[in-house]
């Protein structure tokens, strides 16, 4: 596959073994949060402190039934991932990470298609939904121009103070989906 951009990248997409979850995490810290996350177009380091994410969590979502991370990597750099976990008859997409460095290239929209044709193709499903920070307007616009639509649906954001901690308040995750 090839993305856009001044140099053409070339790159595989793979699916998630135990030997990747330092790396996934890794991956998905730099992409949500802190001052990495800075160089792409879109983060949450004024929304959070702290990680996104440990190796631990990877590994138990890797070594889970019914979950996979797909991996894009060019050569042998991890460049971005996704998590798919089987939910009744749909899949729920999260952890959508691209490199800060090499956003905007057109590697996270190919990332969401390979997920929702790979959850179509391993578990027959025809329904994805995901949840995003409802004030994180350009992330809900993005997945709407890729077909995800508002559910009206919103829970609060999760308390993991052992991972992060909120900078503002009344965090709310906004439930979008998408009829495959």
């Amino acid at each position: 596959m090839r993305c856009g951009g001044d140099i053409a990248l070339i790159y595989s997409m793979f699916r998630a073994e135990k030997h990747d979850a330092g790396p996934i995490a890794a991956l998905v810290n730099s992409a949500y949060r802190g001052e990495s996350s800075r160089q792409g177009w879109t983060t949450e380091d004024d929304l959070l402190a702290g990680l996104r994410t440990d190796t631990e969590e990877i590994l138990r979502l890797i070594s889970s039934e019914d979950s996979m991370f797909l991996l894009c990597k060019a050569e042998a750099e991890l460049i971005g991932s996704v998590h798919l976990q089987k939910q009744a008859e749909q899949v729920c997409l999260g952890m959508l990470a691209v490199s800060p460095a090499l956003q905007e290239r057109d590697i996270g929209k190919q990332l969401l298609a390979a997920a929702e044709l790979a959850a179509q193709e391993t578990w027959a499903v025809n329904k994805a939904v995901m949840t995003v920070i409802a004030c994180r307007n350009e992330l809900i616009a993005f997945y709407q121009r890729r077909g995800y639509r508002r559910t009206g649906v919103s829970k609060a954001f999760p308390v993991n103070p052992g991972l992060w901690t909120p900078k503002v308040t009344d965090l709310r995750l906004e439930i979008l989906e998408k009829i495959l």
